[in-house]
């Protein structure tokens, strides 16, 4: 349980609080697809740009100034964001932190000027796809298919601003 109020935190690619995000992540992947983000000091560096104001954001949630869930959004195209990097620490897990993070997301995404999200998810990821499908999100594939033959699984979710 959260000793303090949670706090959602925008933070640059290279903040030393997305190393745990990272290297989890890295763990992760390798462990589920055999494959990792390599270099986490040289994917920070390269991928800054990418995940940086006014095309993009990186939000942490944070307990007591340790980061339990995050993930970030790029420019997909002229009105699309993609979400990459979504993720919640494994003993932090089953908490609905991945869903309060990916609302805080679609609230920045919104306010950046995107009209959809896109993301993609890998066939290992059956948490991923019923986060996004309880959130709203489409599926992009077709969900009776063997996860492994789809590949990735591509999701949308069109915004529609609210009125003042």
């Amino acid at each position: 349980m959260p000793t303090s109020p949670l706090e959602i935190r925008r933070v640059d690619y290279t903040d030393p609080l997305v190393l745990p995000m990272l290297v989890e992540l890295d763990h992760e992947y390798g462990q589920r697809y055999g494959r990792t983000l390599g270099d986490l000091g040289a994917e920070m560096r390269r991928e800054r740009a990418r995940f940086a104001p006014p095309d993009g954001g990186l939000l942490l949630l944070l307990d007591a100034g340790v980061p339990v869930s995050g993930g970030a959004f790029r420019r997909y195209d002229g009105t699309t964001a993609e979400l990459k990097r979504i993720w919640t620490a494994a003993a932090h897990r089953r908490r609905g932190l991945a869903r309060q993070v990916l609302a805080a997301l679609e609230a920045e995404i919104e306010s950046s000027g995107y009209r959809r999200i896109y993301l993609t998810t890998g066939p290992r990821q059956p948490e991923a796809q019923q986060l996004y499908l309880a959130a709203g999100y489409a599926p992009l594939y077709d969900r009776s298919l063997d996860p492994e033959l789809v590949g990735s699984h591509p999701f949308e979710k069109h915004l529609t601003r609210s009125q003042p």
